[in-house]
Order: C-alpha cells, then sequence, then structure tokens
C-alpha cells in the first residue's frame, strides 16, 4: 500500500522536484518506508511506499519497462500477480523484481489500456508512456483504493487541459502552489445527505475523483475517461442452494488465501459480526501459526460486541488484542479528522481509527470482513425497506400520493419520537420505491435541511437534489428485482464513497494494509448471480454467507442482532466530546455559518444537551464540516 501523486508540468509556472517532494511529504503516512520521484518536461511523478512484497529496494516506486520507456507508480495490490507472473514468464518476458508492479508494467506493454481486466486487486496507478505521451491512470473497480485529480481547462472554446495533478489524497493536490479552493455546493448538500460525498465530485470545484472502475487517458491536453467493468446482475446461476453455498465458501477460501501473501506479519480486524468471524475462522484454516485478531470495545453495553469477538477468538486460538474506547476520543478527534481532506461523517470512523492504530502495533497487514453486508444483504435498512415495499403494495397509488404528504407534514409538526418516524415512513411510501430508498437511508430530511440552511444556499441549490445520485444508479442496475437494484446501488455509492473510504483514510493514517476477501471481484460477481432470496430470505440476512459460515461459527455468532460497528454518539455530545463539539459548533463558527442559520444549529445544540431531541447524527455531521473547514477552508 502506498501513495502516489503527479502533475503535468505547466507553461509559465516552474513545477519542480520540490514540488514533487511536497506532495509526497503530504501523505508520507500512506508510506513511510521509501520516496520515489520521476520528472521531465513533461510530467512529474511522486511515490511513497508502504512495503509489503519484495521488501529490497528492486520493489521501490517509481519503476521503469527495461527500456526505460514506461513509468509507473502504484497504490495497492494485486491478487492475482503470481498466475499472471507465471502466465507471462512462460511467454518469455523476464522479470527484474518479486513485485505486482512490474507485473502491471509487463502487462501494459503486451495489452495496453486492455490489461485492467485481467487485474484482480485494489488499486490505483498512473503510469506515463514516453512513446506516445500519453499518461494512463486507473483505479479498481470498487475504488478501494482513491484517486483524485485537480483539473483546470483553458477558458476558450478547445476546453483543452491548461493545469493537471493527480493524487491518493487532496492534501497532496493543496501542496502545489495556487491551487484554487472554491467550494461545490451540491456537494455540500450531498454531504449532509449521505456524510460522503459522492464521486466523481469532491467538496472543491476543481477537484475530481477518478470512479471506480474507470481508466483515463491524458495525451495532447485532452483527457478521455472511460469504464472498463460494470456488475451485472442478470445472469443467474442454475445450481442448487448447496452447490452456490459449497461455491461460496470455497471462493472465500480462495480469496482469503490470496490475501494472506506477505513478507510483512499479517493479522485481521475481528468485531465478532458474522463477516469479520467468518474471515477469521478461514484464515485460521490456512495458517500454520495463531492468527493475531485485533477488536475494540466500548463501555456502553449498548455498543460493545468485544464478548463475541473474544469467543471467535478462543475457539480459534488466536493471539487476541482488545482496546476499550472511552477517554480516548475528544483527545484524538481533531487527529482522527484531518486525515479527510473532504467532510466525511461516518461516526465509525473513530473506532476505525483506533483499531487500525491497534493493529499497526502488531502487523503491517490486516485482512478485514468489509463487504459483507452491501454484497449479500446483511443491513437491517434492507429488511426496513421491505416491510415498506409489502406496505406500499397494500395501498392505492391515489391515496398514498394525495392523503399521505399531508399526514406526513402533520406528524412532523410533533416534534416526539414516532411521530417523527410516522413522518419518515409516510413520506416514503408516498414515492416511488427508489425513492423510498434513498428517504430511509438518507441523513437528513428535506424538512430538516429547509430549516437549517441559510436563504443563499436554499437559491443556489433550488434546483438540486441528492437523491438523483440515488435514482440514477438504481435505474441503471440491470436486476429484475428491487433487492438486486438497491444492492447495485449500494455497492455503486455506499460502500465505494463511504465504507471503502473510511477504511482507507483510517488504516493509512496508521500506516496500515487492510485487505477485504469478500470484496474480491469474483466473490461480488458470483454473489450477482444468485436470486435474491439466497441473499435475504424470510427475515434473515445475509443468508448464503451465514451458510457458508455455519461449519466455522456458533448460531451465537451466525444468529444473534446484528449490532454493526456503531459509537454512542448521542452520549458522546453530551458526554465524552461535548466541550470540543460546544467550541466548533457554536464559540467559533466559520464554515457552518456559510451554509446555515447559525441560530438553528444552536437550537439544535440547546434541544440534544437538554434532551428534548436527539439531534446527534446532523449535529455530528455538522461537527465533520466544521472540523474540515477550519483546517483546510482557513
Amino acid at each position: 500500500m502506498c501513495g502516489i501523486a503527479g502533475f503535468l508540468t505547466e507553461n509559465g509556472r516552474d513545477l519542480t522536484k520540490e514540488h514533487l517532494l511536497a506532495m509526497g511529504e503530504a501523505i508520507a503516512h500512506r508510506g513511510p518506508d521509501a520516496s520515489g520521484t520521476y520528472l521531465d518536461d513533461t510530467i512529474g511523478l511522486c511515490h511513497r511506499r508502504l512495503s509489503i512484497l519484495d521488501l529490497s529496494e528492486a520493489g521501490n516506486q517509481p519503476m521503469y519497462s527495461d527500456d526505460s520507456n514506461i513509468v509507473i507508480v502504484f497504490n495497492g495490490e494485486i491478487y492475482n500477480f503470481l498466475e499472471l507472473r507465471e502466465s507471462l514468464i512462460s511467454e518469455g518476458v523476464s522479470f527484474r523484481s518479486s513485485t505486482d508492479t512490474e507485473v502491471i508494467i509487463r502487462l501494459y506493454e503486451k495489452l495496453g489500456t486492455q490489461c485492467l481486466s485481467l487485474l484482480n486487486g485494489m488499486f490505483a496507478f498512473a503510469l506515463w508512456d514516453k512513446r506516445d505521451n500519453t499518461l494512463f491512470i486507473a483505479r479498481d473497480r470498487l475504488g478501494k483504493k482513491p484517486l483524485y485529480y485537480y483539473l483546470e481547462n483553458d477558458t476558450d472554446s478547445s476546453g483543452e487541459v491548461s493545469r493537471f495533478a493527480f493524487a491518493s489524497e487532496i492534501k497532496a493536490l493543496l501542496a502545489l502552489p495556487d491551487i484554487k479552493k472554491e467550494l461545490r455546493l451540491d456537494a455540500v448538500h450531498d454531504f449532509f445527505a449521505y456524510q460522503y460525498i459522492p464521486d466523481p465530485k469532491s467538496i472543491f470545484q476543481h477537484v475530481h475523483k477518478l470512479p471506480p472502475a474507470h481508466f483515463m487517458l491524458v495525451k495532447n491536453n485532452k483527457i478521455e475517461i472511460e469504464e472498463y467493468w460494470t456488475l451485472s446482475f442478470a445472469n443467474k446461476t442454475t445450481d442448487s442452494e448447496k452447490e452456490s453455498i459449497d461455491k461460496l465458501r470455497e471462493l472465500i477460501k480462495q480469496c482469503t488465501k490470496r490475501r494472506m501473501i506477505s513478507d510483512v506479519p499479517l493479522g485481521a480486524f475481528l468485531s465478532g459480526g458474522v463477516d469479520s468471524s467468518g474471515v477469521v475462522a478461514t484464515m485460521a484454516g490456512l495458517s500454520e501459526t495463531p492468527i493475531k485478531t485485533c477488536t475494540i470495545a466500548f463501555d456502553n453495553k449498548k455498543y460493545n460486541e468485544a464478548q463475541f469477538a473474544e469467543a471467535v477468538a478462543k475457539q480459534y486460538n488466536t493471539e487476541h488484542h482488545e482496546l476499550m474506547v472511552h477517554q480516548n476520543v475528544a483527545d484524538a478527534l481533531e487527529n482522527i479528522v484531518s486525515y479527510f481532506d473532504e467532510p466525511f461523517a461516518d461516526p465509525s470512523l473513530v473506532p476505525t481509527f483506533f483499531v487500525s492504530e491497534l493493529a499497526r502495533q502488531e502487523v503491517t497487514v490486516t485482512i478485514a470482513g468489509d463487504g459483507g453486508d452491501e454484497v449479500f444483504a446483511g443491513y437491517e435498512k434492507y429488511a426496513v425497506d421491505d416491510v415498506e415495499n409489502k406496505l406500499r403494495a397494500k395501498f392505492p397509488e391515489w391515496m398514498r400520493t394525495q392523503l399521505f404528504p399531508p399526514l406526513a407534514t402533520f406528524c412532523n409538526k410533533v416534534r416526539v419520537g414516532p411521530f417523527k418516524k410516522a413522518a419518515s415512513l409516510l413520506t416514503s411510501l408516498s414515492v416511488s420505491p427508489a425513492m423510498g430508498f434513498y428517504i430511509t437511508n438518507s441523513f437528513i430530511t428535506d424538512r430538516e435541511w429547509q430549516s437549517l440552511v441559510n436563504t443563499k444556499t436554499n437559491e443556489a441549490l433550488a434546483s438540486y437534489h441528492p437523491s438523483s445520485l440515488t435514482l440514477d444508479k438504481y435505474n441503471e442496475a440491470d436486476a429484475s428485482d428491487h433487492l438486486g437494484k438497491i444492492l447495485y446501488t449500494d455497492m455503486k455509492t455506499y460502500l465505494t464513497g463511504g465504507i471503502l473510504v473510511k477504511v482507507d483514510r483510517m488504516s493509512m493514517a496508521n500506516s496500515l494494509e487492510v485487505r477485504a476477501p469478500i470484496l474480491d471481484k469474483e466473490v461480488i460477481e458470483f454473489s450477482a448471480t444468485l436470486q435474491s432470496d439466497m441473499k435475504y430470505r424470510g427475515k434473515e440476512k445475509k443468508y448464503i454467507l451465514k451458510e457458508a459460515f455455519k461449519p466455522y461459527l456458533s448460531d451465537d455468532i451466525l444468529y444473534r442482532k446484528k449490532m454493526g460497528f456503531s459509537v454512542p454518539l448521542a452520549q458522546w455530545f453530551r458526554e465524552e466530546i461535548k466541550d470540543i463539539a460546544e467550541r466548533y459548533l457554536i464559540n467559533d463558527v466559520k464554515g457552518l455559518g456559510e451554509i446555515f442559520d447559525i441560530s438553528e444549529v444552536k437550537r439544535l445544540w440547546n434541544e440534544h444537551q437538554t434532551d428534548k431531541g436527539d439531534h446527534s447524527t446532523v449535529l455530528w455531521s455538522m461537527l465533520m464540516f466544521e472540523m474540515w473547514w477550519h483546517r483546510y477552508m482557513n
């Protein structure tokens, strides 16, 4: 795992090796073991290395082809690189290192951009081809590894690129001189709706994300972006249920085995949930020595899963490590949030940072159970959505569209918990299943947003609504049923923009590599061939995944109520983080004042502190936004 950055040299601006080094220093946490640069008259490339495979200098980057016409900086891991390497050797190709980076170079020499179809892994790379002055940038299928780029176009009608740079994180782009930091308002609305900013947007007007499963070619001051993979739900398997279960179990075993290849110490995150427990069990069956496992505990029993993690650790005789998160939160929060270069508000970023910090004390690589919920329908929201759709079918359309909205408005006026939930349900039932999925799972209602934003923001965003992201992905899916469409939507939005961003930033903040076997492309593509009732059956979520893990785990682990990697947020605002939150939200407000009516922000704060309402979700988003603003916009 590493950090990469680079730029195209510019007329009228002297970009030097020192600028490359500054970009690299900004993301040094991603690669503390080595650094390297390449600079010619056209391009500059920078690399920060976290050594995982081939720890010798032969693995340092930038890496070159034999004739030095190809230069690459690469972040990530290619899990099938050994098979690809052997295939190339059989064709007479020779190698100078044992790295997966060199495999990419050799494949590109043979296949050009088509090499991406053969790569199975997590990656973002930039490859400079001197032969035709083309910059080839690519990102893995799910966006496990980040890639941002800064773009300014000529003001004339040509639309040619006048300024271009790229990096693993925005902070490296900001290390360059004269970078424009213009706020993107629709991205702000997205952030409060989703708790993250979806690709290809960023919080800045001139900074963009290369979407997952896309590559970019930059040549002759023109940019082309193309999708090279998409997930199809159209073709369904004819295998029996038992055959599918056995196939999934074997797939996860093989994908886990691939991820256990490492020249540095390796361990696992263990929450005590189905996914991480199943992965640890699989690892234990593949390892001759005890697996090192790490977990986070809370003193609030409602959020504490440590006892379940401990039970699995004992069952598989792991070398188990546990950290209690309590007083650490307020002291560490500013540092933790600083690793996000744009607003991000999934509260589980806090325990993810701490478990990464704990793991890094023991290992350099850890394996996690990420993806099980999105790929196999494990979240409670899928059950809620199922109930809503069954209710939606019981009422005629005229009743849902004409009577439910005014009833929802009435319920909203009564600021009591049950009425608030009723308003949300009625609003969701009054619209289409796709829009209902957005409403149920967004983190701020239209009514809340309208009551909070100032007139300037409201007018600027009058024609925009964040639901367009959800609806676009839902309609893009080729699944024949609603569950398939919302799973596709979550894999294209929440997984890539939320879960994987959180894991990447918090692990890389601690120079830790995280690998996720359930998110292997083979597992995902297999899952898409299954009928929906193999994932969500009756009220049982992740049906087939639980069946696959049945030989390894007890029913107490498989069928207990899902807790998720959540935190006691409402309590934190009244206790652990009250002082720091009050400083940012009340006493030293800057960014929030650009978006919201501050008197309304204070109302939310006071109501929460006096226990007149739980506003912890929107307050947390506001806190994350304000902390980001202080660091990046002041």
